[in-house]
Formats: structure tokens, sequence, C-alpha cells
């Protein structure tokens, strides 16, 4: 097999390095090295990077503190960047510190390009469905995080992400100039370049641990992220049409309820067309939970994505504060 690097990027991640460190080792076949920044943590990462680089070679630990938002608008972009310019190998799969990962992800994620079928493939992320709480289920879908590893999927995440080493310098890198959605920037030029091969059992296996108020607050970066970058004006006219059609519809409601009945239909299916025989094994309270937020999402994306449009102010994440992801 042809040599692949596997490039990781954390800052304060002691709950999940271990993890994560010890599901990219068990690659088969295994990966010619596993690379990870780390911005400067102060919760013990390091020390225990450190410590386990100084087991098996295959580990390659760079502390680099301008990887922090201390010193970089774009942190994780940063660190990525540094990871694959170490890197030995022309072919580069990012992984992401909070995941772990089936012992064969590296080697289907990569197929098509050690094949030279492609120079970028995606992999996707589904549900760690050990220990998940209602609310990651009931956002998934809206972050395109699927509830099976079996599900398909056509969305970009660097969770589980792998290109040439010359595609990723064509494009000029991941961009440093934004601290979320990073990855979407990247994957607008790669697919600008080239067209990506989509892999069905190459998912990052991610347990967000959100509640209802920590996933409402992670949509609304990215909706900030999206309106300071100018992209995806779609989305924001998609979700700010479903706003303003509910305030119709509670507006009519002195006269008639079809239009409410109506809103209701179409919100059961934005909640439920994506993956409804997957989530009803979850229960009746993950039902209702992912209504709830699916009805709660165009309101989070319009005024946040405006809201970024306006401002220029850097956002910022709790791992520089300290206190993980």
């Amino acid at each position: 097999m042809q040599p692949v690097s596997v490039v990781v990027t954390e800052l304060n991640e002691i709950e999940d390095i271990g993890s994560v460190v010890s599901s990219l080792l068990a690659q088969v076949p295994p990966a010619a090295e596993v690379i990870i920044v780390d911005g400067g943590s102060t919760d013990g990462t390091w020390e225990w990077l450190a410590a386990a680089a100084a087991k098996d070679p295959r580990l390659v630990a760079i502390r680099d503190e301008s990887c922090s938002l201390k010193f970089s608008a774009g942190p994780v972009s940063r660190g990525r960047n540094v990871a694959i310019q170490a890197a030995k190998s022309g072919l580069i799969a990012c992984a992401d510190a909070g995941c772990t990962y089936a012992p064969d992800w590296l080697l289907n994620l990569t197929a098509p390009l050690v094949g030279s079928e492609a120079e970028y493939a995606l992999g996707g992320s589904c549900l760690d469905a050990s220990g998940c709480t209602v609310w990651d289920v009931a956002s998934a879908p809206f972050f395109s995080i699927r509830l099976s590893p079996t599900e398909p999927t056509k969305s970009c995440t660097a969770r589980s992400m792998a290109f040439t080493k010359a595609l990723w310098e064509r494009i000029g890198g991941f961009p440093e100039q934004v601290l979320v959605g990073e990855d979407t920037l990247f994957d607008f030029e790669a697919r600008r370049q080239t067209k990506p091969a989509f892999i069905a059992n190459a998912k990052a296996h991610y347990r967000p641990g959100n509640t209802f108020r920590s996933a409402c607050r992670q949509m609304a970066r990215y909706a900030l992220s999206d309106g300071q970058a100018g992209v995806r004006w779609s989305r924001l006219f998609r979700n700010a049409g479903r706003c303003v059609l509910e305030v119709l519809a509670f507006a009519s409601l002195r006269w008639t309820f079809v239009p409410l009945l109506v809103i209701l239909a179409l919100e059961a299916w934005f909640a439920f067309h994506s993956d409804w025989r997957h989530l009803v094994r979850f229960g009746v309270r993950a039902v209702l939970a992912r209504f709830a937020f699916s009805v709660a999402v165009p309101w989070v994306v319009a005024v946040n994505q405006i809201r970024g449009r306006f401002t220029k102010q850097p956002l910022t994440n709790r791992q520089n504060a300290g206190t993980g992801d």
C-alpha cells in the first residue's frame, strides 16, 4: 500500500486523545505516520502525547503554540497545515481528536487515491451510539452526521477526509483566516479542481455530547462563520424563508388553521426525511427532540448568518479557555 500520513490537530483534549490515538495506530494496514499537532495544551494532553510518541515511532507529536487562537485566527487550519507540511507521504488523511476510527477506515478512505482513481476522498461521520445524548441524535443530520455507519453521505468534513499532498499545495492549504467551517472552504476549492470520491464505509465515529443549548450554539457558530466568509447564501435564503412562512402561518390563525398545518407538515419533513428509519430506534424522546431542534434551526441559522455578515469580531472556542471541547 502506498504510504499515507494521518494528520490531527488538537488543543486540551486529554479526555479524548487516548481513544483517537489508539484507533489510528490500530489501522490495518497501518499508516506510515500519525502526526498530531498540539496547539499548546495546558491540561496534560501534550505530556500524554510526548510519552506515547516515545513508545511508538509511528506517532509524531508536534507542539506549536501558534496553532491556537492566541496567535492565529484559524488555529485548526494552521495545525493541519503544519502537520501536512511535516508529512513524509504524498497521501494525506485528516482525522479529528474527538472521534474514533474502525480498523479499516484508512484503507477504505484512501483506496481511490492509492489506485490513482481520485485525488480527493470524503468519508463523512456518524454518531458513536455508545453514550451519545438525545440531542446528539436530534441535531445529527443538521451537522451532516449520520446515525448509522452504513448510511451513504456526500457531505464534507475533515473528520474523515483524504487528498494528495499535491492537491493541498495547489489549493494553498486550509484557510487560516477562519475558526470554524475551514473544511467547507477547503472543500469548495478542492471541488473546483477535482471530483471527490465518496466512501461509504470510512466514517469517523463521533460523540459530540450535546445539550439543546450546546447544539444551538454550535449551529450559531457555523452560521456566523458562513456570514463572515460570505458563503452558502442559498442556505441562508432557505432558512430565512422558513422563518417567514412560520410567522405568516401564526399570523393567519385568527382566520384559519390550514397554513399552520401545512407548516407543521413541512417541518416534519425537514426533521425526519433524511434518516427516519434509523431515528426511530432511539425512541420517542429522540423523535420529539429532533422535531424541536429542526424547528429551531432556521431561526438560529438565519439570525446568526446575517449577524456574521455585519460583524468581524473573531470567534472563540472552549479549548482556548482551557475547558476542553
